[in-house]
């Protein structure tokens, strides 16, 4: 539905009014802004008001402003394959996603029931495999997962903890219930996107972030390093570092600023050795013990001597001293069996095993093609369809059916037949969509929400996460080696004060470009 001028509004002349959500469409989907009739959801009210109340050309120089902030901080990714395999500064919307308090409290607690459970569930399959000899989980499934480790069975990570960092994605259907789309258990990233875009919204738009009683992420980092901390075998103030692939790898950025902001060293495998059963850090003071391990790399690539032989990346003698409890690694190796999408859709099954409880977040449907009813309904119905294979992650190799041509789905089901263990199927959904700036006027983008989590004694999930956004027109992939950008996502503590209002003259700025008005 369009939206309306709202009353209020019609009392300022219009030749110094730059944008506003005067027909606004909301496309017949959730929108994460504006009611169906086009009224402010109560939790953006304060937002949409201080928008419509700037001067003539305020918002664009606010969006600039908050572009050049980005550049300045060097917030990059990399693309990889094709002619533009190089850095890019991550696309960011200043418009930001707002959830409101009691939308929030289900999302914390079915991630914090969800990741319980998925830690118990790696925990089981590399020790006794109940789960597996209950027939809850087929024993097929498991054996057949590119991610399942046997050189990590009978592991006993620090505190039973496998998984201490991990990034849900979770989504919005037509109704506006979440449902979960995939669990990132292995090296999730996005993290440094939520804190940086912060920092810029609250120089955008201060005194609505003041009013909204926005929950600060702020601290991230330092419950992080908490959380790294505690994994420490027996030693007081113990030595952290993290371990990336290096500068090409299109996440280097945030290794590089959570290791700034937690005060840790950035390291490659080749700054690490191992000596006596206990792996060190060459310093020019000589070496270091190293404690703790934030690992940025998969399990193929952090020991040659366990894993790939060929790997340059990682730590000779690494899984040697992990198993013998003298180094701790985050997250563990092996958890990347509980990110396959196969198992993603057993895991209301798995909640109910170990917790004996029914999942808060539910899953989206999904098809899963190695059963043979499964498979014959999605290869009928390849134009409705999403199909994903079960290891890949960054959108690709994905079928988005009702934009694919037939060619298309011929090679799909192709693919499909000759592995059918490695494919899913799941209805095209209609995504939620928030507004963002589109030249001159809004326009409604699908999104989708990572929240992270921190497992330890109890789960620790940051207020929000990463909005991502589809900024192609009628796309459905928010992920940003696909053209996807990202907005700030404002968790508020309690709803804004209904006695405040931006189009009051005594609270409006005297002037407009500033953005700390």
């Amino acid at each position: 539905m369009h939206r309306a001028l709202p009353h209020w509004r019609r009392s300022f002349p219009y030749d110094v009014i730059s944008m506003d959500f005067r027909g606004y469409d909301t496309g017949g989907f959730h929108d994460e802004m504006f009611l169906p009739d086009g009224t402010p959801r109560a939790g953006s009210r304060l937002l949409v008001e201080r928008i419509e109340a700037l001067l003539d050309g305020d918002l664009p120089r606010r969006h600039q402003a908050a572009e050049r902030a980005l550049i300045n901080m060097g917030i990059t990714f990399n693309v990889y394959g094709g002619e533009d395999a190089d850095e890019k500064i991550f696309p960011f919307d200043i418009i930001p996603r707002i959830i409101e308090p009691a939308e929030w409290a289900p999302i914390e607690r079915g991630l914090a029931q969800r990741i319980t459970a998925l830690n118990l569930f790696i925990d089981d399959v590399y020790g006794s495999q109940r789960i597996v000899e209950d027939g809850v989980v087929p024993r097929e499934l498991i054996e057949s997962c590119p991610a399942y480790r046997k050189e990590c069975e009978g592991l006993k990570p620090p505190g039973g903890v496998w998984c201490h960092i991990t990034g849900t994605d979770l989504v919005r259907d037509g109704t506006g219930r979440f449902h979960v789309l995939e669990d990132n258990l292995r090296c999730p990233s996005g993290v440094s996107y939520v804190i940086e875009n912060r920092q810029i919204l609250k120089r955008t738009f201060p005194h609505v972030f003041r009013a909204s009683n926005v929950r600060p992420v702020d601290d991230y980092c330092i419950r992080l390093l908490e959380s790294l901390q505690r994994l420490a075998p027996h030693r007081e103030a113990p030595t952290v570092v993290l371990l990336t692939p290096g500068p090409f790898n299109s996440a280097y950025f945030e290794h590089a600023f959570l290791a700034q902001q937690m005060g840790i060293e950035l390291v490659e495998g080749g700054d690490l050795f191992t000596q006596g059963g206990m792996v060190f850090m060459r310093t020019t003071r000589g070496p270091r013990r190293v404690d703790v391990i934030y690992r940025r790399i998969d399990d193929d690539f952090i020991d040659p001597q366990v894993f790939r032989p060929d790997s340059v990346l990682g730590v000779p003698g690494l899984m040697e001293a992990y198993r013998a409890g003298r180094v701790a690694m985050a997250n563990a190796p092996g958890t990347g069996v509980a990110d396959d999408k196969v198992i993603y859709a057993f895991v209301p099954e798995i909640i109910r095993y170990y917790l004996d409880q029914d999942p808060i977040l539910p899953n989206v449907e999904t098809y899963l093609c190695w059963r043979e009813k499964d498979l014959s309904y999605v290869l009928e119905h390849l134009d409705e369809l999403v199909v994903k294979p079960a290891g890949e992650s960054g959108g690709y190799g994905m079928l988005i059916g009702p934009h694919s041509t037939r060619e298309e789905q011929a090679e799909f089901a192709e693919k499909i037949r000759a592995n059918p263990r490695n494919y899913i199927a799941q209805p095209t959904l209609s995504l939620s969509r928030a507004p963002v700036i589109v030249g001159d006027k809004f326009e409604g983008r699908h999104v989708d929400l990572r929240p992270f989590i921190l497992h330890g004694p109890e789960p620790y999930i940051l207020p929000g996460g990463l909005t991502r956004v589809a900024l192609r027109k009628g796309s459905l992939v928010v992920n940003s080696s696909q053209g996807g950008g990202s907005k700030d996502t404002w968790v508020l503590e309690s709803e804004p004060d209904a006695s405040i209002s931006f189009v009051d003259a005594s609270v409006m700025p005297p002037a407009a470009g500033s953005m700390d008005n």
